[in-house]
């Protein structure tokens, strides 16, 4: 009791807590449409690009870094749909190129010209501890409006990930719909930098929701068990950094992936082996009244 009531007692601790948990849980729930579409890549890959935007936006107004960096990152993320569509370039080349090229950019940027902003380490590992006010606010927001567009957009998007092509023809508006996840999915990324950092916040969007594919077959279910284990994940995670000493986003992937593993243990990697396919009573409560729409 006294390793957990200690850390309370200041104020930054509260806060990073609190921050270190909202962060987990968003990741973990955005993650699970990101693995079952198979594009865990593209959370990494935008991780790096938003990474570009940081930089290139601290060179013209590092107060407004973070606008920026998010610009740049749903640029990036609308960029890659459409090549990935418009072309034979597949998603994945699609991904590569367009992201480590701005991570490149930004990497070139500060060691031409620095930077007046957080700091080169903070954007790369995370520190919780440069959180400020505004970005706490900015996190609750997007978490909310992540929230609120898989409420009313869940027979959507379920159809969609599951079977893209039967859903675009059954009047759900596939491309629409895509642009708002990757919108979604850049602020999320954008929102939990200061937390997690760019090197390890592909990892909490793609830990959660395998653990959660492990543990069962229903989306619903997949959808809070992912974001459960986000969630612990960043609040023990941020115990852990504050006796370890170490960046907040390395222990929190570190925890992350400790159940992963004893997961994959307990079950032995079922979860990893199943088809991807939503259950009968999914495919009867939701493909079909969208089919008859």
């Amino acid at each position: 009791m006294e390793t957990l009531i200690e850390p309370l007692s200041f104020a930054f601790f509260q806060k990073g807590l609190f921050v270190a948990s909202l962060s987990g849980a968003l990741l973990g729930f955005i993650g699970v449409f990101i693995v079952l579409r198979g594009m865990s890549y593209i959370g990494h890959g935008l991780s790096h690009s938003i990474f570009g935007g940081f930089a290139a936006a601290q060179l013209f107004a590092a107060q407004f870094y973070l606008l920026g960096a998010g610009l740049w990152g749903i640029a990036s993320a609308l960029a890659i749909t459409t090549v990935a569509k418009r072309s034979r370039v597949g998603a994945d080349a699609a991904i590569g190129v367009i992201t480590t090229a701005s991570f490149a950019l930004g990497v070139a940027l500060f060691a031409k010209f620095g930077n007046s902003g957080p700091s080169f380490e903070s954007a790369l590992f995370g520190s919780i501890l440069g959180i400020s006010v505004t970005q706490i606010v900015g996190l609750i927001v997007i978490s909310a409006v992540a929230g609120l567009f898989v409420f009313f957009r869940y027979r959507s998007l379920l159809f969609m990930t599951f079977d893209p092509e039967v859903a675009d023809v059954s009047g759900v508006r596939v491309n629409r719909t895509d642009a708002y996840l990757m919108i979604i999915l850049s602020l999320s990324i954008l929102a939990t930098l200061t937390v997690i950092g760019v090197t390890l916040v592909a990892a909490m969007l793609v830990i959660p929701a395998v653990v959660a594919r492990m543990l069962t077959d229903s989306f619903s279910k997949m959808l809070l068990i992912s974001t459960i284990v986000g969630t612990l994940s960043g609040l023990i995670g941020m115990y852990a950094s504050y006796y370890a000493g170490v960046p907040s986003g390395t222990m929190i992937v570190l925890v992350g992936a400790a159940v992963f593993g004893i997961v994959l243990a307990i079950t032995g990697g079922r979860g990893l082996r199943r088809s991807v396919g939503l259950d009968s009573h999914a495919e009867t409560v939701v493909v079909a009244p969208i089919a008859a729409r």
